[in-house]
């Protein structure tokens, strides 16, 4: 567990408590382009705790409901503010993660076109990892390894730091 690793950790760097301003930035960017389109998101996860982590890891596991995460506290860009997670929102109402699903009518599925533009924003996409495959997962690493950011290393606040 994460606690177990605090030798490793810097002095004085706390864990971040939000998101990265960074991060936020180009999310609402994100949100704005993808809405010009004809498709609405909905951020459902951005900066999460480790405690909130923990008991997503423990889903599937010691808890009810299938498995959503491999990794523990302290082990997700989640953790460091770094990460979001998004869906499609139905005019309705409604929020599907539905990758085939085109409702603006352009002959392209409006996931894979968040996902365009969320790369072209610099994030990276989950559904492009070799293992895990995490659909819904957007982050922004800055180069810094999961490795690192225990260890107290951190991003820039602001772009061209």
């Amino acid at each position: 567990m994460f606690e177990n690793r605090h030798f490793f950790k810097q002095k004085n760097v706390p864990m971040p408590t939000e998101l990265h301003p960074i991060v936020a930035s180009n999310m609402q960017e994100l949100i704005t382009q993808a809405k010009d389109i004809g498709i609405n998101i909905l951020i459902t996860d951005e900066w999460r705790s480790i405690e909130e982590q923990n008991a997503l890891y423990e889903q599937g596991r010691s808890q009810d409901g299938s498995i959503v995460t491999n990794v523990e506290g302290g082990e997700s860009y989640h953790n460091y503010g770094l990460a979001i997670d998004f869906a499609i929102e139905l005019d309705n109402g409604d929020v599907i993660w539905d990758m085939a699903y085109d409702g603006n009518k352009n002959k392209q599925a409006d996931w894979m076109e968040v996902v365009e533009i969320a790369k072209s924003l610099g994030f990276e996409w989950g559904g492009d990892w070799k293992n895990f495959k995490d659909y819904p997962h957007l982050q922004m690493d800055f180069g810094l390894s999961i490795s690192e950011l225990q260890r107290g290393k951190r991003p820039p606040k602001e772009k061209d730091a």
